[in-house]
């Protein structure tokens, strides 16, 4: 994304992002892949077209007390 002091009334043909998210342990991945896809692909504006690709996945993990 353009800086908001060089930005201007221009359509980009394409633009990317990469999200992640950091899970607690008791969290189903699978789960939160399902909520990520659904808000990223509901309520799309102007007809654009998403594309989500998950590469990976996995749960969070907890560190046992030393």
């Amino acid at each position: 994304m353009p800086p908001l002091a060089t930005a201007g009334n221009v359509l980009r043909p394409s633009t990317s992002a990469r999200f992640s998210m950091r899970l607690c342990p008791t969290f189903d991945p699978l789960v939160a892949k399902e909520i990520m896809l659904k808000k990223l692909t509901e309520n799309i504006p102007y007809n654009a077209k998403v594309t989500v690709t998950v590469p990976n996945q996995g749960s969070g993990w907890c560190m046992k007390e030393l």
